[in-house]
């Protein structure tokens, strides 16, 4: 092909969605809690349940808040220390502060994932909670995380806003902890412009959550589970309003049936544009770890022996061949550099991360993508690289 793929639209919606959100426009019946039956969000939230073999599921307006909501159901009190890896992006150390407590992050290596000796070390006895962001889709060693975890007897919670589809030991990631969140934000597997969902084997957790994200007075009745706790938090909790209204339900409901296909295609557009940046002496896509099963939607790749200048000239080739490249360290004000979260009110120092960051590139590869597609992306990358260390070497 001859022109670069378009890597930024996503599929269309289902004409099953346009036709449900044609209904509901017709009748102005956008409110969760005003359907006289089961509401599409709450007809949504026993679908994905089902999906990821939860017991129960709440949606909300984003995964930021279904962090957040996390949290407070926790009950962690103010100032509270939750670790998460420090290859994130901002909305979840937001949502940290949000809920009043304090982000304590952890290295993440070369492979995006969790330093497992850093994360045990900053474990410590004051620590109250974790947040495990499986960033792009990458998932660290749940196994070791947990035995950890389990054993000073502190929640996990996972922030799987990427990994819808991806397991660990064949079980569904956001599953493993004691709290799984979701997005539905454009860019994830799921698009509905904005939403999240958060999902819990625990009836009391999911029981606060539900008060919380804005079911005032009685209207946790009209969730898909009901039981004693929700009588026990009437008027105890207060309400935050992050609720998921129908029309965005609307849209989600009929992309669940094609989480599969996509997945599967993710992943095959995934391993055959890795395998032929692997090929280039400058470029390095790392393997995943042998009990996980990716469901990506992008790629993420270090450059082998650049400088900065050579990192920014190579995104300035590969934007010449119409790929647009993020380099999370060196792309200004990135919402992924730990850096630049002063929110945080601390600047640790992440020297592993740091590096990481400064040569690790990012782009999209949806699953709907042709082989051309992929073919055209792959060369233009391995192409610019070599332009790149070609030039470099013609000056020295």
């Amino acid at each position: 092909m001859s022109e670069a793929p378009n890597v930024y639209d996503a599929e269309p919606i289902p004409a099953a969605a346009r036709a449900e959100i044609d209904r509901m426009l017709q009748s102005g019946d956008l409110f969760r809690y005003t359907s006289a039956d089961a509401s599409p969000v709450a007809l949504l939230e026993q679908e994905f349940a089902e999906l990821l073999g939860a017991k129960f599921a709440l949606a909300v307006s984003s995964c930021s808040n279904a962090l957040f909501l996390s949290m407070k159901a926790l009950g962690l009190p103010r100032d509270a220390k939750v670790l998460i890896p420090a290859f994130t992006f901002a909305a979840v150390p937001s949502s940290v502060v949000h809920a009043e407590c304090q982000p304590i992050l952890v290295e993440v290596a070369d492979n995006y994932r969790v330093n497992m000796e850093d994360f045990a070390a900053k474990l410590t006895d004051d620590i109250q909670a974790v947040i495990i962001s499986h960033m792009r889709g990458h998932t660290s060693d749940m196994d070791a995380i947990m035995e950890l975890c389990d054993a000073k007897s502190v929640p996990v919670i996972e922030d799987a806003a990427h990994s819808l589809g991806t397991t660990w030991n064949g079980k569904n990631i956001g599953t493993i902890g004691k709290i799984g969140c979701f997005s539905f934000q454009s860019y994830k597997l799921i698009n509905a412009g904005e939403g999240g969902i958060m999902i819990t084997d625990d009836p009391d957790l999911i029981a606060q959550a539900i008060i919380m994200s804005g079911a005032y007075e009685h209207n946790w009745k009209k969730h898909p589970v009901v039981h004693d706790r929700f009588e026990y938090w009437q008027n105890k909790l207060p309400l935050y309003n992050v609720r998921m209204q129908n029309l965005s339900a609307a849209v989600i409901r009929p992309q669940i049936k094609e989480v599969p296909r996509r997945v599967a295609d993710g992943l095959a557009n995934h391993d055959y544009v890795a395998g032929k940046l692997n090929a280039s002496p400058f470029l390095t896509v790392p393997d995943p770890l042998k009990p996980e099963s990716r469901a990506p939607d992008s790629i993420q790749f270090n450059l082998d022996g650049f400088t900065d200048e050579e990192t920014l000239a190579f995104a300035s080739e590969a934007k010449a061949r119409g790929i647009a490249v993020q380099v999370f360290g060196l792309s200004k004000d990135n919402a992924r550099a730990f850096w630049n979260w002063q929110f945080i009110g601390y600047s640790p120092e992440l020297p592993e991360t740091r590096a990481m960051l400064m040569r690790a590139c990012d782009v999209r590869l949806p699953a709907r993508l042709a082989r051309a597609d992929l073919d055209y992306i792959a060369d233009a990358l391995t192409n610019a690289a070599e332009a790149v260390k070609s030039a470099a070497q013609a000056v020295a």
